[in-house]
């Protein structure tokens, strides 16, 4: 995160309190919490974060590695580097708030705090879209509303900043005065109230209470009298402040059922359009907005409320409210032409989401060649000159070979790019010239960013890159994913490392994309089932140490050849292994010695282990990395004397094992539930596989998890059905009434299973159960949607979400949520789904 002028690391150090070791007049530009996303790392400051997942410390020499020579640290590090510049403070976290709340007091202008229960980041975005065309406008990346996102939102304060508008977040007492300090709002908004994120909180005025202390300097507060106890709540505040010397608190409120402010009158929706009629100042107003859904109206009004109190002229409130764009918060990973990757992130064109995407172009390790197709930057207030100038050489530096302008702006300024030799760049005047060319250009292997102003249409764009495949589309969320591996993480000792499972393609949800997240997120193996899983992730940039756990004796030179880690789990792979090894020339090759301890699947049994170890005594062809068995009924609390028994002969021969060997390998032996119901067995390692997608069979930690897929399809047939015909093969349904149904475009060959057809299962259509009726076909089946009339063809259609889980569609079908997950069909398109 960038400021326009820099802060010397001495100003820095007085700033924080901390003691300077180096050159004081160093200036700083940037504030970096991650070593993966170093972009300017000459005028950046590295700040070594501590929680309870990490210690930012075990980064600094990755961002040195990368040029970084300005650090914030609480630990003594490494001194053997002469041109490092570092501040050393008693916590970084502290430290890197105390820098940015001075920082604000260098502007004097309109800041708008946000907070509430839901509705922070939709908020932002309006009064951001609203904003913008009137004045130079910051706002916060995505939704970062933390104890650190808050810091590094600020610091993008700049002297060409007119209004700001940063939205805060809280989970406990006590936070919100940090965010208070260094947000400093002007205008408060405080959107509503509800039981999100209350487990913190003992009652929800205490939460209300909590989330008012960022309003402690604000000079106008706006908030909906409709919500009882908030109304309550700020009223106290209001005339607990107002009588402490301060006559500056002014409340602003909106209500559809009160005297208010601004008093709601009616809302007419047609069509997809909410009109809101109001009175304002005994004026009867009205705003018109592209949304009917009432969280979209609510968000609206508060919007409205925010132009009103800053005075903007009513004909450009009526002007710029149906202008509003939906807001998407999130990046999709879809699979393009020729082998591509398309990242899309239309609709959210400015440089500091520009700065993030392209964070995220460079994750896509899969492709050596790297695209971005942008619009002109529509509302980014600044002179074209300047902008496009600060994008050409984001790209120069950011590992992008190719850049496609697309707008009148860029294609003037096309000189401003063109000085860049590295990068081709080509030039459109609109997107309508483009696709007119898209024949004559090449896209074949490579990543490519499509980011585009709603204005430019790049979704026509988005279609002719997209691979053509099945409508019938698997959503994953990585961010989900993200969020269960932190659930794990939170419940291991310090040292404890995870091996994550990515056979049967990730479980269904796509091999390379859940691997590279995870390399990126830190953990320390990957485990597939077969050699040429494997290999398919050393091809597409996976550098993780890899544990192949049903090696096929014929792949052991191509194993060796990739770097893949076998598991050896009897003496005839063992023997073959070796001989392989030898014949190849290879020493000290990292294998896993698999143990049988109740399983009777696959493993070394306790009679194995006097020849076992006399094998690996002599045997410097192989290096032992792990030793590791599976727990049978880890999920079973009934079972649990049996799981004790096998972690007892575990613990007995791995102990035999690791007595003849020179070093210490790694011992693991919980998965999922194991992780879950049994810390004391975590050992040094464990293995996360249905966890980390949301799915933990024991129950222990079911409720904080997310469950990371969303599988929809469409309606592709309406039909009505009179009384006593049959629906189906075998005519297995009979319409006892007149009835609706629709065919939607899933079947038990994109694995849906034919255990779920006649009535056993249902799907979501507009939000509401529609039954299959009749059996499962190949590619379709019908449902019953006699109670959904508004159901139009074309429709999309929930087979199973966090809503309607896998687990219930498992139960239905009398099996395992591992089946339902696994047996998704290739032909199913996967979309990659990034929130933060």
């Amino acid at each position: 995160m960038a400021a326009a002028h820099k802060v010397t690391i001495e100003e820095m150090t007085a700033w924080c309190h901390g003691t300077l070791s180096g050159d004081g007049t160093t200036g700083i530009e940037h504030l970096l919490t991650d070593s993966r996303k170093i972009n300017d790392p000459a005028n950046s400051l590295f700040i070594a974060l501590k929680t309870k997942l990490r210690n930012g410390h075990d980064f600094i020499a990755d961002a040195y590695a990368a040029g970084v020579r300005n650090f914030l640290v609480s630990e003594a590090i490494n001194t053997e580097h002469t041109d490092v510049n570092v501040i050393t403070v008693k916590d970084t976290l502290t430290a890197l708030q105390q820098i940015v709340a001075t920082y604000r007091k260098r502007f004097d202008i309109p800041v708008i705090g946000i907070t509430g229960s839901n509705g922070k980041t939709m908020v932002k975005e309006w009064l951001y879209q609203l904003l913008t065309n009137t004045y130079t406008t910051l706002r916060s990346p995505k939704s970062y509303n933390s104890q650190v996102g808050v810091p590094l939102s600020v610091w993008l304060l700049d002297e060409q900043t007119e209004v700001a508008i940063f939205e805060a977040g809280i989970s406990q007492p006590g936070e919100m005065e940090k965010l208070e300090q260094i947000i400093r709002p002007t205008i408060g908004v405080f959107t509503n109230i509800g039981e999100a994120h209350s487990e913190g909180f003992m009652n929800i005025r205490q939460k209300i209470n909590e989330k008012l202390v960022l309003f402690r300097h604000v000079r106008q507060l706006i908030y909906c009298k409709d919500y009882l106890e908030l109304n309550e709540c700020i009223g106290q505040y209001a005339r607990q402040v107002n009588s402490n010397d301060r006559t500056g608190l002014t409340l602003f409120t909106w209500s559809a059922k009160h005297e208010a402010d601004l008093t709601i009158k009616e809302i007419v929706k047609t069509h997809g359009t909410a009109v809101i009629h109001a009175v304002y100042k005994k004026e009867n107003i009205s705003i018109s907005i592209p949304f009917t859904d009432t969280a979209s109206i609510e968000n609206a009004v508060n919007c409205w409320c925010v132009l009103l109190a800053m005075n903007m002229p009513q004909e450009l409130v009526h002007e710029r409210m149906p202008l509003l764009q939906p807001v998407s918060m999130r990046l999709e990973l879809r699979h393009g032409i020729n082998d591509s990757t398309i990242i899309d992130d239309t609709y959210n064109s400015d440089l500091t989401s520009l700065h993030i995407a392209i964070d995220y172009l460079e994750q896509q390790k899969q492709h050596q060649h790297h695209t971005v197709i942008l619009s002109d930057m529509l509302q980014a207030g600044r002179p074209d000159a300047d902008l496009y100038e600060e994008v050409a050489a984001l790209l120069n530096r950011r590992n992008v070979q190719r850049f496609i302008g697309i707008g009148p702006a860029l294609y003037k300024n096309k000189a401003t790019f063109r000085k860049h030799k590295k990068l081709r760049s080509i030039f459109f005047k609109s997107t309508e010239d483009f696709l007119k060319k898209f024949h004559l250009i090449t896209f074949d292997h490579e990543a490519i960013l499509l980011k585009g102003a709603r204005a430019f249409a790049f979704e026509k764009i988005g279609m002719l890159l997209e691979q053509k495949v099945h409508q019938t589309v698997l959503s994953i969320n990585l961010s989900a994913m993200t969020h269960n591996r932190n659930v794990f993480r939170s419940i291991l000792a310090p040292g404890v490392k995870i091996m994550a499972m990515v056979k049967a393609f990730a479980y269904g949800s796509g091999s390379y994309e859940i691997a590279s997240l995870l390399q990126y997120s830190g953990v320390g193996y990957l485990a597939v089932a077969y050699t040429d899983e494997g290999i398919a992730l050393r091809k597409a940039g996976i550098t993780l140490p890899i544990m192949v756990m049903s090696p096929d004796e014929t792949s052991f030179d191509r194993m060796i050849a990739w770097k893949l880690e076998p598991e050896l789990y009897n003496f005839r792979t063992l023997d073959l292994f070796t001989g392989i090894a030898d014949m190849l020339s290879v020493t000290n090759y990292p294998v896993h010695i698999k143990l049988d301890t109740g399983m009777h699947r696959l493993g070394f049994v306790p009679s194995d282990l006097d020849k076992l170890t006399d094998i690996l005594r002599k045997n410097n062809t192989l290096h032992v990395a792990s030793i590791f068995s599976h727990l049978a009924v880890s999920d079973e609390a009934e079972q649990d004397e049996f799981t004790l028994y096998q972690a007892e002969l575990f613990t007995e021969m791995s102990e035999r094992i690791m007595h003849t060997l020179p070093h210490k390998p790694l011992r693991h032996l919980c998965n999922s539930s194991g992780i879950a119901r049994h810390p004391e067995l975590h050992f040094d390692m464990v293995r996360l596989g249905l966890g980390l997608y949301g799915i933990e069979a024991s129950g222990t930690l079911q409720d904080k998890l997310k469950q990371i897929s969303t599988l929809k399809t469409t309606i592709a047939q309406i039909k009505e059905i009179p009384i006593g015909d049959t629906i189906g093969y075998g005519r297995r349904a009979m319409a006892e009434q007149p009835m609706r149904i629709a065919t939607i475009s899933i079947g038990y060959a994109d694995g849906y299973h034919r255990a779920l057809g006649n009535g056993k299962a249902h799907v979501l259509i507009h939000g509401k159960p529609a039954k299959v009726a009749g059996v499962v076909c190949m590619d379709m089946c019908m449902v019953d949607i006699t109670h959904i009339p508004e159901a139009a063809e074309g429709d999309d259609v929930i087979v199973f979400s966090p809503e309607l889980t896998v687990n219930q569609l498992a139960e239905w079908a009398g099996t395992i949520p591992y089946e339902i997950m696994t047996g998704i069909s290739q032909r199913v398109k996967r979309v990659y789904v990034n929130e933060d």
